[in-house]
């Protein structure tokens, strides 16, 4: 189950392969409904064009929101048009497709493998449909109970701290960034105040872009693992010495969109009806001023990667589904949790919370690696590998000892 929600699916097979998943067994994949070759495809090419635009706007002006806003609408009345009834894209739609894929397959039983928004699926269909389940594999787990637009203000404050604490335990890094947490705060403030607005080509190529580096462009380039963790104490030293070089290419290659490819109108719907209801702005501002007390108003009060999302949802207009989605899953079915330490966008410090309704559940926190984890580490490939052979008892040992990438270190 892939992530998004309204990723393109199969641009995962291949890592899904070198990950070893089919070594010894099928993997069977299959797109979430509103997917790229759904009929209807829900995807909002009139956003892909504002994402590429957005590169070069300030990125919580009112401008900004006003075209977000217009091709959100755009979107939605065109789907609309085209008869899309945007309230059945959810997630409990969502697991009954696949519930029902195995029954027309013939399968008595299977294994369950998603990632971020599939972690969050899988712990639905887990809960709705128990059936023919043997094993429940959740990378960068999301749980439905927890996820919101205060939650991803916490899961950033808690991956950008463990980067901040890996390099404080690396000699190298500590004595070479011993102020990075200050540094990052200072550029926060100081470029939301007064953005840079460099010329810089993308890293994909073509024409240089004009880009805009402002406090909400650094914090989304870092939850969005734009620039390699590796490299991020060296990003954030050099930003605070002047350089932006590092921070403005990772904002020019959002400049290259593939228009049409991720269903952004499932995406909205899911957003819309499961996460953003019963958290007013108010709310998402106290989680941001909670995460990060030093920086700007302007940034704390919109959700990193999610911005705007209140009127965002009041023009798509779909059903609060909360009270069906905010619920624990309780189970015997085995189940792993994989985690990564430096992920911004789903903490490792949901897993054992949502692992105490499972009675037979393990987790596992892989140090340095960031969202989706089990394409980035060969340790994270051996313990899903095992526990796929053995569910009620994988080997975990591959993880004692592990260490992050070392930090990238500049002179000075």
């Amino acid at each position: 189950m892939a992530g998004g929600p309204g990723g393109e699916t199969f641009d995962d097979i291949p890592f899904l392969v070198s990950s070893g998943l089919n070594r010894d067994r099928e993997v069977i994949v299959m797109a979430q409904r509103g997917n790229l070759y759904d009929k209807l495809n829900l995807a909002c090419p009139e956003l892909d064009r504002f994402y590429a635009q957005s590169v070069g706007l300030p990125s919580y002006a009112p401008q900004t929101e006003k075209l977000m806003l217009d091709a959100v609408k755009q979107c939605r009345d065109r789907l609309t048009a085209e008869g899309a009834d945007l309230s059945a894209y959810n997630s409990t739609e969502n697991a009954a497709d696949f519930a029902d894929l195995r029954t027309a397959l013939g399968i008595k039983q299977w294994n369950v493998y998603g990632h971020s928004y599939g972690s969050n699926l899988a712990l639905t269909y887990l809960r709705l449909h128990p059936q023919g389940l043997r094993a429940v594999a959740l990378d960068s787990a999301a749980p439905g109970q927890y996820v919101s637009l205060p939650f991803a203000w916490a899961n950033a404050r808690e991956g950008l701290g463990n980067l901040y604490k890996a390099c404080a335990a690396e000699p190298g890094c500590k004595s070479r960034y011993p102020d990075l947490e200050r540094t990052l705060n200072e550029q926060v403030r100081k470029l939301e105040a007064q953005p840079l607005t460099p010329n810089v080509r993308p890293p994909q190529g073509g024409d240089p872009v004009k880009v805009v580096l402002d406090g909400g462009a650094l914090l989304n380039l870092l939850v969005a693992k734009a620039i390699p963790f590796a490299d991020v104490p060296a990003a954030i030293d050099e930003l605070g010495r002047g350089n932006p070089e590092r921070f403005a290419k990772a904002r020019a290659a959002g400049s290259v969109q593939a228009a049409g490819e991720t269903a952004h109108g499932l995406t909205q719907s899911v957003v819309c009806s499961e996460w953003t209801p019963d958290h007013p702005p108010s709310d998402v501002l106290k989680a941001g001023r909670e995460a990060f007390p030093e920086w700007p108003k302007s940034v704390q009060a919109e959700a990193p990667q999610l911005p705007f999302q209140d009127p965002i949802c009041r023009i798509w207009n779909v059903p609060d589904r909360t009270a069906a989605q905010r619920v624990p899953t309780v189970s015997s079915v085995p189940t792993m949790f994989i985690n990564g330490t430096f992920d911004m966008k789903t903490g490792a410090s949901g897993a054992p919370k949502t692992a105490r309704t499972l009675s037979h559940a393990t987790t596992v926190q892989v140090p340095g690696i960031g969202h989706w984890v089990v394409p980035q580490s060969p340790c994270a490939q051996k313990i899903l590998a095992s526990f796929l052979t053995r569910p009620t008892a994988p080997d975990t040992g591959c993880v004692a000892g592990l260490r992050w990438e070392p930090f990238t270190i500049t002179p000075k």
